[in-house]
């Protein structure tokens, strides 16, 4: 079909993040005009179900009146002020308050930023000024992991471990060292059980360190389940058997929320959900259901206490945004966390958690899918060449990709990452509208497997 003109005003204009910009030019973009709950509009009329909550983000779905009306309100009353030299509004005090009463483990103070990525460039920063602070100049180094998400900032995407976040952006710094990725199909080895895989990640960090030196490790980072690596959950022993080794050589454990915060894995925290025992948090996404650009960095009262003795000794505490506690978002996210909370969001998670979790559990059958996985209302299925011995397809066959094209012809947005698709819907969405998502999910898996079929990808891929 010719692109209609809105499409060519955006590719004329418009640069498009994680898009193959050599491709566009052909297909052209999709222009979003409308949304109402799970269900989102393009500007041709036609309507999808919009899977992936946007970007993992809008928990409460589009149009949500509360969350508009405090947006309004806010903006009537103090469109913008910031909390620079001792500044300060009360969205962002009642906000923090709020964080703290929920937070899963005990939290002294919250940093505002306006994104996941500045969130965790902070956590890089604050680690580094504590060390400092207390006398440890050389623990400095942060440990991330392979298919890890931390943003996109040169440090925050410096800990995050995907090659086209790293490839001819000479990146990652060095002070950010990866250990193995804990997803146990894809990287288990043959007859290995997952207690022998557990046990080997273990081995892997320890030797990292040791070939560091512990003295020179500052922290490690993690998502509790790995979202735009493919939302890989890590077995359930996992957590507990690398925060004994961190806890032994007084290694910081920053948890990473960004994703899985608010209710989405059937628990306020995915540190909750997979036995975390984190010292500091970021958050953001879900935190104002992307309503208004909003980030947040939790800390325990020991690293304040720190921050305090050095910001007398410097005269300041020398960082912050100009756009951190933002009031608008500020506001809309305390009404976030409010709704959350009067509307039993975490209970309604709970409910529908069994018939979406049944439903992706079910796609392991189809002869496309090797794994289906998730927690609470976050998954996704792994396509592969063979079933049997889990061989993939070739990356530049774009089976995944193609697979996203044939979902939103079928009016389901989701998230192709690689041969992954993921599932990720606002927290509102109903019994009857996970099954008539699922039903369109297996429709395109069906015409993606005719597709493969059709084009021989699967001998390609031996």
């Amino acid at each position: 079909m010719p692109l209609t003109n809105m499409q060519v005003r955006d590719l004329e204009n418009v640069v498009h993040p994680y898009t193959p910009l050599h491709k566009i030019r052909q297909t052209g973009p999709m222009m979003l005009d409308s949304g109402k709950g799970i269900f989102v509009r393009d500007d041709q009329g036609k309507e999808y179900i919009e899977a992936m909550s946007g970007l993992w983000c809008t928990g409460l779905g589009w149009g949500d009146e509360e969350l508009i009306e405090a947006g309004i309100e806010q903006l009537r009353k103090l469109a913008y002020y910031h909390n620079f030299a001792g500044k300060g509004t009360e969205p962002q005090v009642a906000l923090a308050e709020k964080l703290k009463e929920v937070a899963p483990v005990p939290i002294s103070k919250v940093f505002f930023t306006s994104s996941g990525s500045e969130a965790n460039d902070t956590q890089i920063k604050l680690v580094w000024y504590y060390n400092n602070a207390i006398g440890r100049p050389k623990k400095k180094k942060i440990i991330s992991r392979m298919k890890a998400y931390h943003g996109v900032t040169i440090a925050s995407a410096s800990l995050t471990g995907l090659p086209y976040n790293h490839i001819d952006w000479d990146l990652p710094l060095d002070f950010v060292k990866h250990t193995t990725c804990p997803h146990f199909y894809r990287f288990g080895e043959p007859g290995e059980t997952e207690e022998d895989f557990v046990a080997r990640l273990v081995r892997d960090l320890e030797e990292l360190i040791a070939r560091e030196g512990p003295d020179t490790v500052a922290a490690f980072i993690a998502e509790p389940i790995m979202g735009a690596g493919g939302v890989l959950v890590p077995p359930e022993t996992y957590f507990p058997a690398i925060q004994q080794v961190l806890d032994r050589h007084d290694i910081l454990l920053i948890d990473d929320e960004v994703i899985n915060g608010f209710c989405r894995t059937g628990n306020w925290w995915g540190a909750q959900t997979m036995n975390m025992k984190p010292h500091t948090i970021s958050s953001a996404k879900q935190l104002t259901s992307a309503y208004a650009p909003l980030g947040a960095v939790m800390i325990p009262d020991f690293m304040y206490e720190a921050m305090e003795q050095a910001s007398a000794k410097i005269g300041l505490f020398g960082h912050g945004f100009t756009y951190g506690g933002h009031p608008l978002g500020a506001a809309i996210g305390a009404k976030t966390l409010e709704i959350y909370q009067k509307r039993n969001i975490l209970d309604h998670v709970r409910g529908v958690t069994p018939t979406f979790l049944k439903r992706l559990h079910a796609l392991a059958d189809h002869p496309l899918v090797g794994e289906a996985r998730g927690r609470g209302l976050l998954g996704a299925a792994e396509l592969v060449a063979d079933k049997t011995t889990r061989r993939p397809f070739d990356p530049k066959a774009g089976v995944g990709a193609q697979c996203a094209k044939f979902m939103e012809k079928h009016g389901l947005i989701v998230r192709a990452i690689g041969e992954s698709i993921a599932l990720c819907p606002p927290m509102i969405i109903t019994e009857d509208e996970v099954g008539e998502l699922f039903d369109r999910y297996e429709r395109a898996l069906d015409e993606t497997e005719a597709w493969v079929n059709k084009e021989g990808l699967r001998a390609a891929a031996a």
